[in-house]
């Protein structure tokens, strides 16, 4: 029975599913070491602190890397959930830290994920965006605001464009409603911010009048 065609077939099966078992393992960890990766660089940004954002960004791409080196032979789990989600939020980062700092906006490729893990981590994106116009507004209406609020306006005229099932864009319909009511709220405070400080400058010129 061991040296029959059908048990030589099971062993081979055997052996590959244990091969990836022990993939799947190591991919679901790796995910959680780039998602973390990725938080934390985002975090570094929110405190201006670019060389800490920059090097958590590389150990994220080191971890993207090594992950998507352990799922390849392996398709099904290429495209499992807890991967495609790691990789959205390398994207997020990428996308998030180079237009805080007013770069070029990678493209997937130099990314190196799928486009609907690159279009989910865009509309990711805009909530991180929201809260960078939030810190410049506390310091008064600025045109760095206005910079990040034009840049979430593009992300959702991008995002509008991909009208196709979720199977293929990976749920982006509702990220996409998500980024229109970000971008709605984040104008609104804005539209406050710059009358507000329509109104201080008025008052400080009447008053240096009447002075």
């Amino acid at each position: 029975m061991a040296d029959s065609p059908l048990a030589k077939i099971g062993e081979r099966i055997r052996e590959n599913l244990l091969a990836k078992n022990a993939a799947r393992d190591r991919a679901v960890n790796l995910s959680r070491e780039l998602i973390r990766y990725c938080s934390l660089a985002i975090r570094a940004s929110h405190r201006d602190e670019w060389d800490e954002a920059d090097r958590l960004l590389g150990e994220a791409r080191r971890a993207a890397d090594e992950l998507v080196t352990v799922v390849q032979p392996y398709p099904d789990l290429c495209f499992s959930g807890y991967t495609q989600d790691a990789l959205k939020e390398l994207a997020e980062a990428h996308i998030a830290l180079a237009i805080a700092q007013n770069k070029t906006v990678p493209a997937p490729e130099e990314i190196g994920v799928e486009y609907a893990a690159y279009l989910n981590g865009l509309a990711e994106a805009a909530g991180e965006l929201r809260r960078r116009v939030l810190d410049e507004i506390r310091g008064g209406h600025s045109q760095e605001a206005e910079r990040l609020l034009a840049a979430m306006d593009e992300i959702y005229d991008v995002l509008v464009m991909m009208d196709f099932p979720e199977a293929i864009t990976g749920g982006l319909r509702r990220n996409t409603d998500m980024v229109r009511g970000v971008l709605e709220r984040t104008r609104s405070d804005l539209t406050v911010s710059f009358r507000e400080s329509e109104l201080k400058a008025a008052i400080d010129a009447l008053r240096e009048k009447l002075n």
